[in-house]
């Protein structure tokens, strides 16, 4: 066991990221931060870190429990990592989950069939303001 670990490799272990590559990818475009700092992926890092990582739309925080390079099974991750991430996040990310259509991603086409229907169900309960009934010459 080590006592210090690179933070992309420790991410990959951790199970935070999928691969080695994607853990240095979010470190160098800044969504990886140990104790509130910008990390780079060859810092390390040691037990008692925090480590904040953001993936959209919440930020994730962990408390290193133990510096690991070598990859763990799921089933090991708490002697890894403890999870501190605020319920706040865990909120935002529901209402995120919540709120349905957020956009579509350039490129992707045309809306489904299941898309409109959403988009006429979403305009039809919208409220109207102004009927053709109203009159502005009424004193």
């Amino acid at each position: 066991m080590t006592m210090e670990a690179r933070l992309d490799k420790w991410l990959w272990a951790a199970r935070i990221y999928k691969t080695r590559t994607l853990a240095a990818d979010a470190c160098k475009n800044g969504r990886v931060s140990i104790n509130g700092a910008q990390a780079k992926p060859s810092r390390t890092v040691k037990a008692g870190d925090e480590v904040a990582v953001k993936k959209s739309p919440i930020t994730y925080t962990f408390r290193v429990k133990q510096a690991i390079e070598k990859r763990v099974g799921a089933k090991l991750l708490p002697d890894v990592l403890e999870n501190i991430t605020k319920p706040e996040q865990y909120e935002l990310l529901e209402m995120s989950r919540i709120s349905g259509f957020v956009g579509r991603a350039r490129g992707t086409g045309r809306p489904t069939k299941k898309d409109r229907r959403a988009l006429d169900e979403f305009a039809e309960d919208t409220p109207v303001f102004m009927d053709d009934d109203f009159d502005f010459d009424e004193d």
